[in-house]
């Protein structure tokens, strides 16, 4: 495993690991290695699991919940634009 264990790092270093990991996110999906890439999705997993089981009750946006998503792109639907104007 690479890096320090996800229950080991204080909240502080948990954020930054996490800002990190996907920071490269882009990068190793395209230009890593096959190898680069499971090591960097199981880091990730590692991570965001750790986020998560210390705040199962963390804020979610209503348009990052499917309802949510559902409702806007209704929303965007419902006022037609006249390509005459």
């Amino acid at each position: 495993m690479a890096g320090v264990e996800p229950n080991r790092l204080d909240d502080q270093q948990l954020m930054k690991e996490l800002e990190n990991i996907h920071r490269t996110r882009h990068d190793t999906l395209l230009h890593g290695s096959d190898d680069a890439l499971r090591v960097h999705n199981d880091r990730m997993a590692q991570l965001e699991g750790e986020y998560l089981r210390r705040h199962p009750r963390r804020p979610v946006a209503a348009g990052r919940t499917r309802a949510g998503a559902r409702e806007r792109s209704g929303a965007d639907r419902a006022t037609p634009v006249d390509p005459g104007t």
